[in-house]
């Protein structure tokens, strides 16, 4: 696929798995957005808190002003928890609904109309393993990922009409920030080494080991692809065989 005068529109890309995506994108010739709140150095970096459903409303009409287009949308920024229900504070449960599933919300339905009116776009939602299957000590996390799930599943159906594809990746256990920080917690919280704890991460999926960011960019660049032309309300997994299990 010729990637070039592609207008793509990335969430969360200042680090993880969106930077891996932004940066294979833009090494294949697309213009990539990235809204995050966290400052890059992207060429098209726009400051964004998408909890916040004026800030992405306007930052992506401001990029529909700029280019006239949007083609292709991941909404790819998210947190993870790592707590039981009981040990879930009214903080955190408020601020995952509104990254997890506010955030996309908006983010999807304000791009929708530009897709509609240029007939077509490709809109990748960020999953998890958890969008299939339940973990210990995930329980508000992995509803959100959940609600994605069902979220890109039955907007697919309603906007196949107007040529818009919607499919949701569902990564398993990736080498990132979040993962690093779900480490440190949960080896505090157990009193055990951290090297113990990647260990046992290593062992859960067949394929022995974890996932890289840009295992996930390369799946996610053929999704938002016409590449994938007839893929839409998709649940892809890329997590090394854990859900097979």
């Amino acid at each position: 696929m010729d990637w070039k005068n592609k207008i793509v529109v990335i969430t969360g890309a200042s680090s993880g798995i969106g930077k891996a995506t932004l940066d294979l994108l833009k090494s294949r010739g697309a213009t990539v957005y990235n809204l995050d709140i966290e400052n890059s150095n992207d060429e098209h970096f726009i400051k964004c808190d998408i909890r916040i459903k004026e800030d992405t409303r306007n930052a992506l009409a401001r990029i529909h002003q700029h280019e006239k287009r949007i083609d292709m949308l991941f909404a790819n920024a998210g947190v993870h928890l790592f707590a039981t229900m009981e040990e879930t504070t009214d903080e955190q449960f408020e601020n995952l609904l509104a990254i997890n599933i506010r955030g996309v919300f908006y983010t999807v339905k304000y791009v929708l109309p530009y897709m509609k009116e240029q007939g077509k776009g490709s809109i990748l939602l960020m999953g998890s393993d958890q969008s299939s299957v339940g973990k210990a000590s995930s329980s508000v996390y992995g509803m959100t990922k959940g609600a994605i799930a069902q979220l890109a599943k039955s907007t697919a159906i309603d906007y196949a009409k107007f040529g818009i594809r919607v499919n949701c990746i569902c990564p398993g256990t990736i080498d990132t920030p979040l993962l690093h920080k779900a480490v440190d917690h949960f080896a505090q919280k157990n009193a055990v080494e951290k090297s113990e704890v990647y260990k046992s991460l290593d062992t859960i999926q067949p394929w022995g080991r974890i996932g890289q960011p840009s295992e996930i960019a390369a799946t996610a660049a053929f999704l938002l692809s016409d590449e994938s032309s007839f893929t839409t309300g998709a649940l892809f997994p890329v997590d090394g065989g854990y859900i097979a299990q």
